[in-house]
Order: C-alpha cells, then structure tokens, then sequence
C-alpha cells in the first residue's frame, strides 16, 4: 500500500476512534434521574427553596402554568416562596413518561398534590410536560407546561321544592333545544337525542355534571318564574330561554 494512502487511513481510523470516545463520554441522562430531578424541584415549593429551580432551569427557560400565564425563569424563581403560616404541603411525581435522544430529553408526569391549610386537608391533580437540554455539558429545562385535572366539585343541598319550577324545554336557537326532567327528587337535562345527564347540586339553582367542566344555572325573572337556563364554561354563558 502507498505511504500516503496508509497515512490517510491512519488519519481517518484516528478520527473515528476519537469521535467515538468523545460521543461515549458525554453524559447522557436516564427517566430515574430526571424525575429524582423534577421530585427535588417539586420538593422545594413548599419551603421556598429557590436553588434546585436555578440549577435546573436554563437562562432562557419557558414556563407555562396551570392558568396559562407565561414566564420566563426570573419570573418563575420569584415565585417560590414560603407557603404561609399554617399551610403545608406535599407534591409527589407520578406516572413518568419519557422520550430521550442525543440532546434532548422531554418528561411528561402527574404531580400529586397535598396541601393542609389551617388543618383542613386539599387534593390537587396536574400534569406537566419538561424539555431538557444539553448545552455545555449541563442537562436543563428550557421549557414546561402544567396543566390541571378537571375535579367535579363538591355536591351542595339544593331545595328538591324548587326542581318543580326548573322542569321544562329550553332554546338557544330555531330547533336548538334542551329538556330538564325531574325523576323523584334527581333533575336531568337532555340535549336531542343525548343520553341524559343528572344535574347535580351545587347550590341554590346551580348545578353540574358528573366529569363536565362548567356549571348549569337557572335563572328567574322579575316574576320570579324561571325564565333561562344558563350554560357556563370558562365564564362564558350560552343562554337557553324557557319555552311556554
């Protein structure tokens, strides 16, 4: 073989080699270690701790909470403070779910809230999804979103006496109707052809469905005969009005 051609393949073979040394020692990251990350981040809340959440967020990071509000990793810190006195709490990871490949690295996971406030226990459900990234060597979150799960609130104790006066067929618009029936002393609503939904009371004339987000309302006119079933969702009302 030519001196020149062998010198060439020295080269390239030592390229290779250092390539693949080089790709073999980068530190890769594994789901055990980013949700021991993330149970960390979660675990400083309620204390206000504020160094796992500069250590683990990049400069640049986006975040999006529950409510929708945007932040940068400045604006996020900020918020980790102290709970207030007579609050505690605790926030576990659960459900991990990730997609890991060369630089990046996404963890979507429940979080499962505690929280005691002046004794009296609360429950929580989110879920959030985390973007990771390496730069420099250093894994870091560089975007994340929490959502929160629905939870039906709590059944109040309505007047069964007033049901009577709800009963009847409501309209939104030409042939765009809905029934409220009353079998002993449960209220449903049907839409058309829909099964029926119980109408379960919140209180006074408002009422929800079982895994619904929003509430029903009835509303009474000047005569004090109910006039329009309200249909609200993220505050926005469609008004039914009450046929006869």
């Amino acid at each position: 073989m030519p001196r020149h051609i062998a010198t060439i393949s020295c080269v390239i073979c030592s390229l290779i080699v250092t390539l693949s040394c080089n790709k073999a020692s980068r530190p890769r990251i594994s789901q055990d270690e980013l949700v021991r990350r993330t149970q960390e981040l979660v675990d400083s809340v309620a204390p206000g701790d504020q160094a796992p959440w500069n250590k683990y967020f990049d400069d640049d990071a986006m975040f999006f909470d529950e409510r929708g509000e945007n932040m940068n990793k400045k604006e996020l810190v900020a918020g980790i403070t102290p709970l207030p006195q007579g609050y505690s709490g605790t926030i576990k990871v659960a459900n991990a779910k990730s997609h890991i490949q060369s630089d990046v690295a996404i963890l979507s996971y429940d979080l499962n809230e505690t929280e005691i406030v002046y004794g009296q226990k609360q429950m929580a459900r989110y879920h959030e999804t985390d973007t990771w990234m390496r730069r420099d060597g250093q894994w870091q979150i560089v975007a994340g979103q929490v959502l929160r799960y629905y939870e039906d609130p709590a059944p109040g104790e309505a007047d069964a006496r007033a049901f009577a006066d709800y009963v009847g067929t409501y309209e939104a618009a030409p042939e765009k109707t809905m029934t409220v029936s009353k079998e002993g002393k449960q209220l449903f609503l049907q839409r058309g052809d829909r099964p029926k939904a119980e109408l379960i009371p919140e209180a006074g004339p408002i009422f929800f469905r079982k895994g619904v987000e929003g509430r029903i309302l009835f509303r009474r006119g000047r005569n004090g005969k109910v006039d329009e079933l309200i249909d609200r969702r993220n505050n926005e009302d469609v008004i039914w009005k009450k046929e006869g």
